[in-house]
């Protein structure tokens, strides 16, 4: 009887291990990442999918640097934390388009967010 009792322990730890780990997993996967459709533009927007505040980084050149800087825009107008929902990005096919489409899965509202005057990352009022 104890054999069993004792068998049943690292099953249990195995679970309890699976467990922690899925619920890791979820909380790690809060960001969406998404390059621009401009063909000659090197950035990427990040989405926090929950809440849906989209900013953007992209490299930039320094000058008397050979390695370069990221540079980085913080969310700004329409782009800042909103109502809890599930957010992705998608991008448009146009290969001049510099911005990107945030929407609204659980709604389908749509907004246009976009780096304005390289200061920060903005986004259009949601709208279906």
């Amino acid at each position: 009887m104890r054999l069993s009792q004792f068998s049943r322990g690292p099953r249990f730890l195995s679970l309890a291990a699976a467990l922690l780990f899925a619920g890791a997993a979820d909380a790690a996967g809060n960001y969406e990442f998404l390059a621009a459709p401009q063909t000659d533009l090197n950035r990427v927007f990040r989405l926090d999918k929950a809440n849906g505040e989209v900013g953007a980084c992209q490299y930039g050149l320094k000058e008397g640097s050979s390695i370069g800087v990221t540079l980085c825009y913080p969310p700004g107008e329409g782009a800042k934390a909103g109502t809890f929902s599930e957010y992705a990005l998608v991008a448009s096919r146009h290969t001049g388009e510099g911005g990107v489409f945030r929407v609204d899965l659980r709604s389908g509202m749509m907004s246009i967010c976009f780096v304005l005057n390289e200061s920060s990352v903005v986004c259009t009022p949601q709208a279906k």
